[in-house]
């Protein structure tokens, strides 16, 4: 049995993000063999029963609260072109979790340090110079992160966005190439996104990091989910997902800018519903159409789902895969995606989708 020391950036439950439902099972299936400690932080809207439950799998949980602000935000934009890190990798920089790692490490010496996604490599590399015989590292990225910072650089119109998402996107790049370069091992979600990150080294260092990467994908139980009803009502187009990840709120924006009026061209009466925490400005303003609703977080998605008509991923940047299809399947639910949306997932365009 290994003691292994898991770090995740977002507490991992509940199951409502294909981020949450990945690390949660895969802690469940860690826990079956291992003794495992989770480390993570936790946000405002995180319960101390969604804490309990996590520690009816693992052995212990410790969390930090994240912090955000735009004061913190500033100081993390200066050091970012200081150091030449992201932004976002700078924005994390937590001293308290530094402290919660640094005091448990030593009475832990953990067998193997698991960092989930490149936002907590920097805390799998801090644990790994912390304890006091080398364990193996672990670093799980979920995806390439550089290549969906150049994807939303590449759909942004404002030119002064466009280049600050194309820095980013160089800044990520050589960081997520010296972190992955720093792990023993490296997970994706796709072999895409393998191969993507691959892409990041050249001759023998390409060789060596396929050979120590692995593309595990994200999986759904068909026995646990039912298939949803159908209630009676206009016709309905539903989005459902987190709405502060710009993919996503971008994709909802051009959806409803650009398709939804060639719709209601030939069915005006159709409805577009849009669920998911924390819309920006912009797509709460989509809410002055009374065809439009945006809902913010539900923590019952089922009432929009029977009302749905066709389930619709428009995506032009993401990476990984999107779990909201294979969810949508399981629901019995029509799905429409761009090609980008549909990424990592073995498709049939017409058949089980439409693309």
């Amino acid at each position: 049995m290994a003691r292994i020391l898991f770090l995740t950036q977002v507490l991992p439950f509940p199951l409502d993000s294909g981020a949450k439902i990945r690390q949660y099972h895969m802690l469940q299936h860690l826990a079956k063999g291992h003794q495992v400690d989770l480390f993570s932080f936790v946000r405002d809207d995180n319960l101390p029963e969604h804490v309990a439950a996590l520690r009816q799998i693992v052995d212990q949980v410790y969390t930090v609260p994240i912090k955000r602000s735009l004061g913190r935000n500033g100081r993390a934009l200066i050091k970012s072109f200081w150091a030449g890190l992201p932004m976002v990798i700078a924005r994390d920089e937590d001293r308290e979790m530094h402290a919660l790692l640094q005091r448990h490490i030593p009475e832990m010496r953990p067998d193997i340090i698991h960092a989930d996604q490149v936002s907590m490599a920097q805390y799998g590399l801090f644990a790994l110079a912390a304890a006091d015989r080398k364990p193996k590292a672990i670093l799980d990225m979920h995806n390439a992160m550089y290549l969906v910072l150049e994807r939303l650089a590449c759909d942004e119109k404002n030119p002064g966005k466009r280049w600050v998402w194309r820095r980013e996107a160089r800044a990520m790049a050589r960081y997520e190439a010296l972190v992955c370069r720093a792990y023993d091992a490296v997970f994706t979600v796709t072999h895409e996104d393998r191969l993507y990150l691959a892409d990041l080294y050249g001759g023998k260092e390409r060789e060596g990091f396929m050979a120590r990467s692995a593309a595990i994908p994200i999986s759904v139980d068909p026995a646990q989910t039912a298939l949803v009803g159908h209630r009676d009502g206009p016709p309905t187009i539903l989005h459902l997902g987190t709405m502060f990840w710009p993919p996503n709120s971008n994709g909802v924006l051009w959806f409803a800018r650009q398709v939804l009026p060639l719709i209601h061209t030939q069915m005006p009466e159709v409805r577009f519903v849009v669920v998911g925490k924390n819309p920006p400005a912009q797509v709460e303003a989509l809410g002055e159409d009374p065809r439009i609703q945006v809902t913010g977080y539900v923590p019952d998605p089922l009432p929009y789902l029977e009302q749905a008509d066709a389930f619709i991923v428009p995506l032009h940047a993401a990476g990984g895969m999107r779990v909201k299809i294979l969810d949508a399947w399981l629901w019995g639910l029509p799905i429409i995606a761009t090609s980008i949306g549909a990424e990592g997932i073995w498709v049939k365009n017409e058949e089980n989708i439409m693309i």
